[in-house]
């Protein structure tokens, strides 16, 4: 699944890549054939497409594999071999263990002259420098040095000789031309060892930008093991792509007014990289619903019904389809459009309309059913018996009713929004109450008082 740290990476990549009339490039790094499989490419594409950036869209190449260039990524291992900036190493684990007393430190150089040639099961590992500092410059993150003393001679190709990622990586960025890598930061600590093979290669390395570290309420790192991270699933409840991208694009970063809901191509064009906060950033998924209840209810009236009419239909209907009806929906459509915050919600405050009696909800009765609701329900049914069906008159009856039982007409209503709807919390009460049917609604309120006088 698509994480939403990597969905807030490549809309930053992208729009990078268009202020520049450059070239966003989508690169699969499949060389884990256990981690790799053609659905998840997909899957990777129809989110991208999801957040609109487009594989149709000509600042977009690839998708390239990093499997199809292994001969290049070789051949520039064994360079490096042959220009002495590499070496071959037949070090065990438990021999350096032995060596170090330790299985956290890193390599000890032991192989570093001995001159082995290549052999199967030897891996071939780069010569880092031995004095000084390696110097990251990062544009969201200043300049950090890594003293080379404490980058171990890391291993570049494995006993196979196939080649690991930080040099599949370094090979492949050269090939394609990259001139800026914009990652999260938890890649920052792999950045020196990129740029050495960079420098080693005798390039100039890309312009580095590492991204704040997406976190929880707890200020936890977001985790799929933990939290709701992926990008279909937000998607699959009923948030809306526009919605999504305005928010992710903000993780961080921010144009600098009180601004918050505008379209992507403003957030385009205002976007700078050297802007991007250090700090990490807090998904919110309360301010992401908020800005996703702003969208929904800025969608005209006809693409709402349209959106909305997935969330009516199976898996998410609990009615038959035989019992939906479409003038119902449309009926009610511009009330639930001011009040949802997510289109999944759709569902549960329509449902009512559609079934034969509401969904019972204990928390709702009791909450509702209080001494002298019973009272109420009668005093309203007797009146909407006899009343014009239509939602000023149906107010007002109740109205009349709360007035003879000295309530005001907020909790009047209470008792009899569960009994029609089931909820206490729902659509407005008697516009409802006026697409639902005086022959229903009355049924219901019937068969509420029933319950409560059985006790």
């Amino acid at each position: 699944m698509f994480h939403v740290g990597g969905a807030r990476s490549a809309l930053y990549n992208w729009a990078v890549a268009r202020q520049q009339q450059g070239r966003f490039v989508l690169r699969i790094e499949d060389t884990d054939e256990a981690r790799n499989r053609p659905e998840w490419v997909d899957g990777i594409l129809n989110a991208l497409s999801a957040i609109h950036i487009n594989a149709d869209d000509p600042t977009f190449e690839g998708p390239y594999f990093q499997s199809h260039n292994t001969e290049s990524q070789r051949d520039a291992a064994l360079r490096l071999f042959g220009e002495g900036k590499a070496y071959y190493c037949d070090c065990t684990r438990e021999e350096l263990v032995a060596r170090t007393g330790s299985q956290h430190l890193g390599y000890d150089g032991f192989c570093r002259e001995r001159g082995l040639e290549y052999r199967e099961g030897r891996a071939l590992r780069f010569r880092t420098p031995d004095e000084g500092a390696t110097a990251v410059e990062d544009v969201v993150r200043g300049r950090t040095e890594f003293p080379n003393e404490a980058i171990e001679d890391f291993v570049i190709a494995r006993g196979s000789g196939s080649p690991v990622f930080v040099l599949a990586n370094a090979v492949d960025d050269i090939r394609d031309g990259i001139t800026h890598v914009i990652r999260g930061e938890e890649h920052l600590s792999n950045t020196p060892k990129q740029q050495l093979l960079w420098e080693a290669f005798g390039e100039r390395p890309p312009v580095w930008a590492h991204l704040p570290v997406i976190v929880n309420e707890k200020r936890q790192k977001l985790s799929k093991r933990r939290d709701k991270v992926a990008l279909e699933d937000y998607l699959a409840e009923g948030y809306l792509p526009d919605a999504l991208v305005n928010y992710l694009m903000l993780l961080g970063w921010g144009p600098g007014d009180d601004v918050e809901i505008r379209p992507y191509e403003e957030l385009e064009k205002l976007f700078r990289l050297e802007d991007v906060n250090k700090s990490s950033a807090f998904f919110d998924v309360k301010k992401l619903s908020a800005f996703n209840g702003e969208y929904i209810r800025a969608l005209p009236l006809e693409e709402f019904v349209r959106v909305g009419r997935r969330w009516l239909e199976a898996p998410y209907a609990t009615w038959t389809a035989e019992a939906f009806d479409e003038g119902v929906w449309r009926a009610v459509a511009e009330l639930a459009q001011t009040r949802i915050a997510v289109l999944s919600e759709i569902t549960r405050y329509v449902d009512f309309l559609f079934l034969d009696a509401p969904e019972e909800d204990e928390a709702s009765w009791t909450k509702a059913m209080k001494p002298g609701a019973a009272e109420i329900l009668a005093s309203t049914r007797a009146r909407w018996a006899e009343s014009e069906w239509t939602a000023a008159a149906l107010k007002g009856g109740l109205e009349e009713a709360a007035a003879e039982h000295g309530l005001k007409l907020g909790k009047a209503q209470a008792p009899v929004r569960v009994a029609v709807t089931g909820r206490t919390v729902g659509l407005p009460l008697f516009e409802s109450v006026e697409v639902l049917g005086r022959e229903r609604t009355l049924a219901r309120i019937d068969a509420a008082s029933a319950k409560l006088q059985a006790g």
